[in-house]
């Protein structure tokens, strides 16, 4: 537990379950990203197509009107038939399939950290504002304290002037962190995809997290699950099967024809003919001279080495982001260790007590302000060590692609 001090309770109060379930379902940006699958499994169906045939009609007439030589109609039917190409691209698209859906569980992994760091914020913020509304309430009762005994004689004008400037210098503190509060609640709303809906309030409270880890555990769990590092493997596939439909694709298409063709009586009396029908077959192959230039086979394969040296890439990066995320929560643990609830009960002790002696004439202002400072710093440095060492453990998760957070 933080802070005893209590917080107006608001209609929109927010809990991080219902948050991060918000979040999910209406984020803006995720809400875009999950197109991306849809589109790589449209253009899958559109890799299944086969070729269309094509159907040719042709009319003749040989001067029939004049020197009666007939008219002739006739009907081809042609296909172009690809060797491979087909299932060449088909593979391509399950691969990119691959590709995107591990792009949106990486999406995922980032806005589910970002979205729960930001309500750590929150958390920090509200707990930022109870300390200036607290301390400000202090310097105030102890301005109000003071113009009192000056009425009576009991006090200088220098020590209530200072008093009043110390409560004048905390209400602005204490509007400042209000204002920081409400920003981060509008930050909740945006990353819930509805910048407008006027959050009050979080629930929850920043707490230690005492759990232990392994990071060669850390390490091994990063390399199986983290989504940018399988998307960057299928990416490295993907180019794979891209140079092996760039080299099919060389392979030139055979078409195939098949035609019927009827020529009427010839009437001429010089070359008569009577009517009659003819069937065509025929084979047509281009001659694949454009082969001999290999420019786009060596720019695919030069993508393939490319694609696997940003693999090899990303998981180097994955590696030390874990190291780095381990050492971060490490220390962050052992700055958290550094404060307690005791020694905040023992600064307000202190403050207590400078306060009754200051009543009493038998301390200085000063020393009533300092006790006052004293208890503020450390009652936010522990606040400011909470946050680090939950937000540390969250980097944590998400650099070994976790996407779950118990807070």
């Amino acid at each position: 537990m933080l802070l005893a001090a209590s917080w107006p309770l608001a209609a929109q109060q927010l809990d991080y379950e219902s948050y991060i379930q918000r979040v999910m379902e209406h984020n803006a940006g995720y809400r875009a990203a999950q197109m991306e699958l849809p589109i790589a499994q449209s253009e899958l169906k559109q890799a299944r197509m086969f070729n269309d045939p094509t159907v040719s009609f042709s009319y003749g007439n040989n001067s029939d009107w004049d020197i009666a030589m007939g008219q002739s109609a006739e009907l081809e039917v042609s296909k172009s038939f690809s060797l491979g190409k087909r299932r060449s691209r088909m593979n391509v698209a399950k691969e990119n399939i691959k590709v995107q859906e591990a792009g949106l569980q990486d999406y995922e992994r980032n806005l589910r950290a970002d979205a729960t760091v930001a309500y750590l914020s929150a958390l920090l913020a509200r707990e930022t504002a109870l300390i200036s509304r607290d301390y400000a309430d202090n310097m105030r009762t102890l301005y109000h304290s003071d113009s009192l005994r000056h009425s009576r004689g009991d006090l200088s004008e220098i020590d209530v002037t200072q008093s009043r400037l110390e409560s004048t210098v905390a209400q602005q503190e204490c509007i400042a962190a209000q204002a920081a509060y409400r920003n981060a609640l509008a930050r909740l709303d945006w990353m819930m995809g509805d910048p407008t809906r006027g959050t009050q309030e979080v629930g929850g409270t920043l707490t230690r997290q005492h759990t232990l880890v392994d990071l060669q555990q850390l390490l091994q769990t990063c390399a199986a699950q983290r989504p940018d590092i399988i998307q960057a493997h299928h990416q490295a596939e993907a180019a794979e099967r891209e140079l092996r439909l760039t080299r099919i694709e060389r392979i030139p298409d055979i078409d195939l024809s098949v035609g019927m063709s009827h020529s009427t009586r010839v009437r001429n009396e010089e070359a008569p003919a009577p009517p009659f029908n003819g069937y065509t077959i025929g084979v047509s192959l281009p001659l694949p001279v454009s082969t001999l230039n290999r420019g786009e086979v060596q720019a695919q394969q030069y993508r393939v080495q490319q694609a696997s040296s940003e693999a090899e890439a990303a998981r180097h990066t994955a590696q030390v982001e874990v190291m780095e995320a381990y050492n971060d929560y490490v220390s962050a643990m052992t700055r958290a260790d550094a404060y307690s609830t005791e020694i905040i009960e023992q600064a307000r002790q202190v403050l207590d007590g400078k306060m009754y002696a200051y009543q009493r004439g038998e301390t200085s202002l000063l020393e009533v302000l300092n006790a006052q400072h004293l208890y503020l710093d450390i009652q936010q440095e522990y606040a400011n060590s909470l946050y680090e060492c939950m937000k540390c453990w969250v980097e944590l998760n998400r650099s070994i692609g976790s996407i779950s957070y118990n807070l």
